[in-house]
């Protein structure tokens, strides 16, 4: 007998919320093909944490201001040698993601993507089932 093997069954697609702005925010409504496999408010935990993550990104400071009037003097070299705030958060983010499927997502089948893998367009979770071969 073989050992169990794991095969992709589905993924699941939380889209980007539009409704406030362009903004990187994705949907918390929680999608139906997840009942069985996750409680609702780790889901929506998660979701609103990355969203509060890309907020922060977004936001326009005298960081933000600082950075691009180096770029503009130094024909962006100064990019060559040092991470932009929002490079620095994109970082956080994957780490935060990363640590969320081994605590959260993984035991229960689970796996969820960075959205900086799809373009920011949408986060993804892909649903794992564990089948045997004969």
């Amino acid at each position: 007998m073989r050992p169990q093997l794991a095969s992709l069954a589905t993924k699941v697609f939380i889209q980007r919320d539009y409704s406030d702005s362009t903004i990187c925010k994705f949907q918390t409504k929680f999608p139906a093909e997840l009942d069985s496999r996750i409680e609702r408010s780790l889901f929506e935990e998660t979701v609103k944490t990355l969203n509060c993550y890309y907020g922060e990104a977004e936001k326009i400071g005298g960081q933000s201001y600082l950075e691009g009037c180096l770029a503009c003097a130094t024909a962006y070299i100064i990019f060559l040698c040092m991470e932009t705030r929002y490079e620095k958060i994109l970082k956080k983010i994957s780490m935060y993601i990363q640590e969320q499927n081994e605590k959260i997502y993984a035991p229960r089948g689970l796996l969820l993507t960075d959205p900086i893998e799809r373009g920011m367009r949408v986060d993804h979770v892909t649903l794992y089932c564990v089948k045997k071969s004969i």
